[in-house]
């Protein structure tokens, strides 16, 4: 039987920019996204995405609240993946792309580029969250 992988990922505004990595591997090599990943046997999907966010941007962050659950069968072209999407805090850290993120920079919220995998979406809920 073949079952979704989990992943998170880890949606960081501070002064109205969005924290986004440029990704180092395929798919979607040197394009934008929220930093994120696989979650680790064993690992709860909180720990997952700050240890995520801390490996890729090279920030400590802490989770503020859920933002969703993202599960389109066709959302990533590894094959089916299910991310748990959180909303998080700076806590600490100095900003560098590490891991599989090549970059990792603030971008305005005015001025998003387009984001790889189902990302926009993602984003496009989180600023409707914010405002409510």
């Amino acid at each position: 039987m073949r079952n979704p992988r989990l992943t998170v990922d880890g949606v960081v505004i501070r002064r109205g920019h969005l924290l986004l990595v440029q990704r180092g591997r395929e798919p979607f090599r040197g394009r934008w996204a929220l930093p994120g990943g696989f979650v680790e046997y064993g690992e709860t999907v909180e720990a997952a995405v700050v240890r995520e966010v801390r490996e890729e941007a090279g920030l400590e962050t802490r989770v503020i609240r859920l933002l969703g659950v993202y599960s389109h069968p066709e959302r990533d072209p590894r094959g089916h993946t299910v991310s748990v999407v959180f909303l998080l805090e700076v806590v600490g850290g100095t900003l560098r792309g590490g891991d599989d993120a090549a970059r990792a920079t603030w971008f305005s919220l005015d001025d998003l580029p387009q984001l790889a995998f189902d990302h926009d979406t993602i984003v496009r809920d989180a600023l409707r969250h914010l405002q409510e």
